[in-house]
Formats: C-alpha cells, sequence, structure tokens
C-alpha cells in the first residue's frame, strides 16, 4: 500500500496530499466509496454540505474502522450560510449529520463577491476555529483579488484555498499568490471533470508510457509536483488504487512543460460569477 505524504498548514498540522472528492455521490455511495478508499489507503475525505452527503462520508469513516484522528475529513458551507454568523448553525449541523465533533478544514465554498459578505463570514469562520469545531479554516474558489480584501480584515490566514486546477486550468498565479501567503492549494476537478478531455490530450500517452503508468497518473502527478493537493473523485476501487499511487515516479522538467503547453486560457469556472 502506497503511503500518502502529508503537506504541512499554516496550523501546525498535516494534510493528505491526495484526497478523495465526493460529489455527485449520495450518501450510501459515499459511505461505500470511502470504505474502499480507506482500504487502498486513503486518509483524507472532501465533502460539502451542499453536496448532500456529509453523513454517508461520516458512515465510511466509522466503517472504515480506521481510528478518526488518523482521519482528515472537509466540509464546506455555500451562500446559504454567508454573514450573520450563520456559518455557526451551519457547520452544528453539518457535524450532527456526520456525528462528529469536529471537521479538520471547514471551507467557504464560493467567495460570492457581490453578496459582499464573505469577509464578516470568515470572522464567524474564525470563531469556529477558535473554539475548536473546525481544526482549520480555508476557502474554496477564491481568487487573489478575493483573497486581498480577506486578508486585509482577517485575524487568521486561509489554510486552504480549493480551486478548479487541471493541466487545461493551470492558475499558476492564483497558485503562486496562494504559497507566497502560505496557503496551501488543493486542486478540485484535477483530471478535468466532465468529459476529461485532458486525459483524451494526445501530449500525454507518450509520457505515461514512458513512466509504465496511466494518463491519469501523469496528471496527477503533475499536481503533486506542483505543490498542490488533488482531490479525485471515483468510486471505482481499482481506480481509486491507481490515482493515490503517483509517489514512485517523477515527471521531468520536459514532460511538465510538455503538460504546461496543455493550457487553455479562459476555460475554467469564473469565481467573480459562478458559485452557489
Amino acid at each position: 500500500m502506497t503511503a500518502i505524504p502529508t503537506v504541512p498548514l499554516n496550523t501546525g498540522a498535516g494534510i493528505p496530499q491526495i484526497g478523495l472528492g465526493t460529489w455527485p455521490l449520495t450518501d450510501s455511495e459515499a459511505a461505500d466509496a470511502v470504505v474502499a478508499a480507506a482500504r487502498a489507503g486513503y486518509r483524507h475525505f472532501d465533502t460539502a454540505t451542499r453536496y448532500g452527503n456529509e453523513a454517508g462520508v461520516a458512515e465510511g469513516m466509522r466503517r472504515s474502522g480506521i481510528d478518526r484522528d488518523e482521519l482528515f475529513v472537509t466540509t464546506k458551507l455555500d451562500g446559504e450560510f454567508q454573514g450573520g454568523d450563520r456559518a455557526i448553525p451551519g457547520l452544528e449541523a453539518a457535524l450532527e449529520r456526520m456525528d462528529l465533533d469536529h471537521v479538520d478544514l471547514l471551507l467557504m465554498h464560493w467567495p460570492l463577491p457581490a453578496r459582499g459578505q464573505f469577509v464578516s463570514t470568515w470572522k464567524t469562520f474564525e470563531q469556529l476555529h477558535s473554539d475548536g469545531r473546525a481544526r482549520a479554516i480555508g476557502v474554496s474558489n477564491f481568487t487573489p483579488a478575493h483573497l486581498d480584501v480577506l486578508l486585509g480584515e482577517a485575524s487568521i490566514v486561509p489554510a486552504v484555498n480549493q480551486i478548479q486546477i487541471s493541466p487545461l486550468t493551470p492558475r499558476d498565479e492564483w497558485v503562486t499568490y496562494n504559497a507566497r501567503h502560505g496557503i496551501v492549494t488543493e486542486s478540485w476537478s484535477p483530471l478535468g471533470g466532465p468529459g476529461a478531455e485532458v486525459l483524451a490530450a494526445p501530449e500525454l500517452a507518450p509520457i505515461a508510457q514512458a513512466h509504465g503508468v496511466t494518463v491519469g497518473q501523469v496528471v496527477l502527478r503533475w499536481h503533486v509536483q506542483r505543490g498542490l493537493v488533488p482531490l479525485p473523485k471515483s468510486s471505482n476501487p481499482e481506480r481509486m488504487a491507481q490515482n493515490m499511487d503517483v509517489f514512485g515516479f517523477e515527471l521531468s522538467d520536459d514532460d511538465m512543460s510538455a503538460i504546461a503547453a496543455l493550457e487553455r486560457p479562459g476555460t475554467g469556472v469564473d469565481p467573480d460569477r459562478d458559485g452557489h
């Protein structure tokens, strides 16, 4: 079984460098997926209130038989919980659904800048961190411009920014900004999302063949070598095992350059406009 290394957070804790994404699994599907993933060696599971599967993820964690302290679970609160201390009952309800006393990471799911509430919401997140119900707090889908505003008011720097990243949408400037501020970057849809066009890119097949791995493993290794924390989604045990088995080879500079050339400017979500 491959051991997944950890990346240090600004809280002093570590986050396993590959996690299991669980959208759009149902509760029962998520529970089964988490059990299978834990058996394969995963210790990091990503859910959200919006996904509707927090209870299933937590049930899978319990069914895995692995001690809670060895597992890292993230949930996210969406726009319904922004402003007015709404994040407090939001997290309380999530913890009740999960039958947990804390999450390892709580994320603000989207900035929703037109509402102008993400700074006040962050203040509530800071309270939830200080009382121990969220061991670390962070954001999701925040651009450098959003983080500039947040950091101007924050007492705590976000531990994580979870953003859409794939070779088609590498977001180099965002990753660099996060690193400069001590914020770990997580990658959602790291393999390209629906349709997975990136996996069909002809440039990737020779790289995979040269290393004796799959194209998906090449892409996930690209994330890892950039210092990112990818969250591939799968309910297939064989694919789960492949997705975490990316620490036994290294992409060359030429490989990384070939993958970088796949970028398609203008693709991906726009957090100034998108979100919920």
